[in-house]
Parts: C-alpha cells; sequence; structure tokens
C-alpha cells in the first residue's frame, strides 16, 4: 500500500531541506563533519482514510548550496492503527530545490525524488521549521487538514 492512495489518492510528498553551504578544511577538501551537520530532519503526522494518520519523518542531508549529488534524504512513513498494519515505508534518494509555486513565485519548493520506485514528494518551505506537503503542480492542498512537517 502506498502513501498516495492513502491521502485522498492525490498527496505527493516533498522534502525540505535548508542549512549552510559546505566548508573546507584547510587543504581545500570537503569538511564531512560540516557535510554532516548540514543535515534536517522534519516530523508529523498527515491525515489517513483507514487510519489515525501516516506518521511521517524526513531527514534532508546537504545544503541547497550543494551539488545535487550532495543532497539526500530519507523519508519514513508509518501508518498509525491502520487495520492491515502494512509495514514503516522507507524511501531515499536526492532532493533539488525548485523556485516559486502557483500562488508564490518567490517560495522555496523541495523535491523529493527516491531512488528506484516510489512518488516524487513536494514540500514547500513555509519556514526554517515548517514544511508543508503540496501536489505535484505545486499547489497548496485544499482539504483544509495541516499537512506540515515540523523541524526537530
Amino acid at each position: 500500500m502506498q502513501i498516495r492512495t492513502l491521502l485522498a489518492g492525490s498527496a505527493m510528498l516533498a522534502l525540505l531541506a535548508g542549512c549552510a553551504g559546505s566548508g573546507t578544511q584547510s587543504g581545500g577538501e570537503t569538511d564531512t563533519s560540516a557535510m554532516q551537520s548540514q543535515a534536517a530532519t522534519y516530523t508529523g503526522t498527515l491525515p489517513c482514510r483507514s487510519c489515525k494518520g501516516i506518521e511521517l519523518t524526513v531527514n534532508l542531508k546537504g545544503s541547497e548550496e550543494a551539488p545535487s549529488a550532495q543532497r539526500t534524504f530519507t523519508l519514513d512513513a508509518e501508518y498509525l492503527q491502520h487495520p492491515q498494519n502494512p509495514p514503516t515505508e522507507h524511501y531515499q534518494g536526492n532532493w533539488e530545490v525548485l523556485s516559486g509555486t502557483q500562488n508564490d513565485p518567490s517560495a522555496t519548493v523541495y523535491e523529493l525524488t527516491p531512488n528506484g520506485e516510489g512518488q516524487t514528494y513536494y514540500f514547500e518551505k513555509v519556514d526554517p521549521q515548517h514544511l508543508e506537503l503540496i501536489d505535484p503542480q505545486l499547489r497548496r492542498f485544499e482539504n483544509g487538514q495541516n499537512l506540515q512537517l515540523t523541524r526537530q
């Protein structure tokens, strides 16, 4: 069972990132401790038609300024009190930064593309502490439900 079928058939997730640029050591080598510190974790519970909610945890690594290959993510989706008790879904891949949504040309959007199977997720950066799930056309869902994740 996939997340999209439980989010009214059209919900897509995307993730946020954002931290500082990569640092360097005196030898010009990439500072791996700086790259590790450029990680952000966001969590939240999204609505679910068949259960109490879908608990999402998104980990973004890398910065908006880092090369694409250095921006990675993991996403875990756990179904709360689902009648079929599905296993936690786990996705990983790379994320990109997009500029603008249909309603806000200055918005920052994170596009998370899983490796292999899985759908692409889109999150609008509401502020440094919050991301909101938006649809693939970069629009807010109009279901009146809370679709935000909070930085931990």
